[in-house]
């Protein structure tokens, strides 16, 4: 950043921050994700936001050896107590918290002191894969699906309840999987969490009560990769504060209960060259075109390596299981919901704009940011290698005879952290997508959480991990 560019963004800041100031905004959260999967924040005055637009906020390269648990391990290129960075918040994204009255928020990019991109920075990541697809003349839309568990805030003074007062897994309501009593329950509430997402210009498609007790969905308009991250991060900080001011309280963990059914965050996408959508109006299956054949086909390659990033946590592999909806077999299918990669095609009529991917087998857990820069590195990957898809699968592939699965070349994905780690280690693509530096300090953070919940039973790591995410 040259001095007449640090220039215009301090100015900018500072017209920003007096009409924060005029609206009672009294600090920004200026944040960005480890790779434990964990939102982590520097706040700054609403008056220091010009400064911090120009000079950034410091903050230590150590964050990207964080677990999920705050202990911290090492990489060959990143740890320790040295060095430095600065956060450098995106004024385009900028937003004032409806929930949080007096709060504005801001996602981060992350540079070194010597004004140069930080490596390991995952935001930059994700530009920089939207960047590559962008030089092959592609774009792409995308959109997480954020589901939650809500239960009283005990220590918040919420709802008494039958249970021990020690039990955090009482659900907030007692309606039945995607019934209307429930909405009727937590009206209120569910009024508050569109109403604050609509002050912040998100765009909701749809909320709707989940299968599991006390479980909530909502699903948000698509943009590109790197807004949909961000989304999802804002998502997520506004449902948790609603929560709190309703004495509630919000866990996005893969598990909540082991044995139940988890929290997904399904990752839907499709891709474009200029106005025509690659995943309609073409001769193969479906209509996909035969770019958007590879590309599904190249993520359906990749399934395993990216469930190390998409399902990166240990409890991941408590949700992961066949039969749930879950996408626990690496198989494709037309609006099959067991399949790890679901085709949408849209209602006839609406193929062009609506025709979509979705990634089942991912949760929130994951830093958003990595994942969806992973999947446009082996979706482009697919692209650069003409693959094609493998037989559709139809049903529920657990249903299935062994032999058929082999003759169809259907796998169940991996089924525990290290093994997943195992496919990550192995793919050359997010390598080099990635770097060095990220790369490694996310499979150090990975490795470190399989050493952390080693001997722990399912119910010990749903315990540990419920109110992390």
């Amino acid at each position: 950043m040259n001095e007449r560019e640090r220039s215009e963004r301090a100015s900018r800041a500072g017209r920003i921050a007096a009409g924060l100031t005029a609206d009672g905004v009294r600090g920004v959260a200026v944040t960005w994700v480890d790779n434990a999967g964990l939102t982590r924040v520097k706040a700054v005055p609403t008056a220091m936001l010009g400064r911090a637009a120009a000079w950034g906020v410091g903050a230590s390269p150590a964050f990207d050896v964080f677990v999920v648990d705050d202990s911290m391990t090492a990489s060959r290129l990143v740890g320790g107590p040295g060095g430095d960075l600065r956060l450098l918040p995106d004024l385009d994204r900028l937003v004032g918290l409806a929930a949080q009255p007096g709060w504005a928020w801001a996602p981060a990019d992350r540079v070194t002191q010597d004004d140069e991109a930080y490596p390991a920075c995952q935001r930059g990541f994700a530009a920089r894969m939207v960047e590559a697809a962008r030089a092959r003349g592609l774009t792409f839309r995308m959109a997480f699906e954020v589901e939650w568990f809500v239960g009283p805030d005990r220590a918040g003074g919420g709802e008494p309840d039958a249970r021990p007062p020690d039990d955090d897994t009482v659900p907030a309501c007692r309606g039945p999987a995607y019934g209307m009593t429930r909405l009727v329950e937590l009206s209120d509430y569910a009024a508050h969490i569109l109403s604050a997402l609509g002050q912040q210009d998100v765009a909701v498609e749809q909320f709707h009560p989940e299968y599991a007790p006390g479980q909530f969905e909502v699903s948000v308009a698509a943009a590109d990769p790197v807004s949909a991250a961000d989304d999802a991060v804002l998502v997520r900080q506004t449902i948790q504060a609603v929560s709190r001011r309703h004495g509630l309280r919000a866990s996005f963990a893969p598990v909540v209960v082991a044995g139940q059914v988890g929290n997904g965050g399904h990752l839907h996408l499709s891709a474009w060259d200029g106005p025509r959508n690659l995943f309609a109006g073409g001769s193969g299956p479906y209509g996909l075109t035969g770019r958007g054949e590879s590309m599904l086909a190249g993520l359906l390659d990749a399934l395993p390596a990216l469930s190390a990033v998409g399902s990166p946590s240990v409890a991941s592999y408590l949700r992961l299981l066949p039969s749930r909806w879950a996408g626990a077999y690496a198989c494709w299918g037309r609006e099959n919901r067991e399949a790890a990669l679901r085709f949408i095609t849209g209602t006839i009529g609406s193929e062009s704009s609506a025709a979509n991917a979705e990634l089942k087998s991912f949760d929130l857990s994951a830093n958003p940011y990595l994942v969806v820069g992973a999947v446009i590195a082996v979706g482009l990957a697919g692209v650069d290698a003409r693959r094609q898809l493998p037989p559709e699968v139809t049903g529920d592939p657990a249903r299935k005879p062994a032999a058929e699965l082999d003759s169809l070349g259907v796998r169940r994905l991996p089924q525990s952290l290290p093994e997943a780690i195992s496919h990550l280690e192995g793919s050359d693509d997010l390598r080099a997508a990635m770097g060095d530096a990220l790369f490694e300090s996310f499979l150090a953070v990975r490795r470190a959480e399989v050493g952390l919940f080693a001997d722990r039973t399912p119910e010990e790591i749903a315990a540990a991990t419920r109110w992390r995410f």
